[in-house]
């Protein structure tokens, strides 16, 4: 995330709570993932998790960045 994103989500993630829980979910998936790259090696199930993980963020993401979009047009 840049910082002008970071900054945004600070500022309005108390009004917002839909922006809380993506970016709450998106810290965890984070923190998930890093779990999953920190290991010499990764089992079919694990590596087939991986994948899911990444493609939850991704989507999670995407709805962060346009809730994002909508306050960096207010501005």
């Amino acid at each position: 995330m840049e910082a002008n994103d970071l900054e945004l989500i600070k500022k309005y993630e108390a009004e917002d709570a839909e922006l809380k829980a993506l970016w709450d979910q998106h810290i965890v998936y984070e923190k998930m993932l890093e779990k999953f790259e920190s290991k010499s090696y990764l089992s079919p199930t694990e590596t087939q998790e991986m994948k899911e993980l990444k493609k939850k963020k991704l989507a999670g993401k995407t709805q962060l960045q346009a809730l994002l979009d909508k306050y960096r047009s207010e501005k």
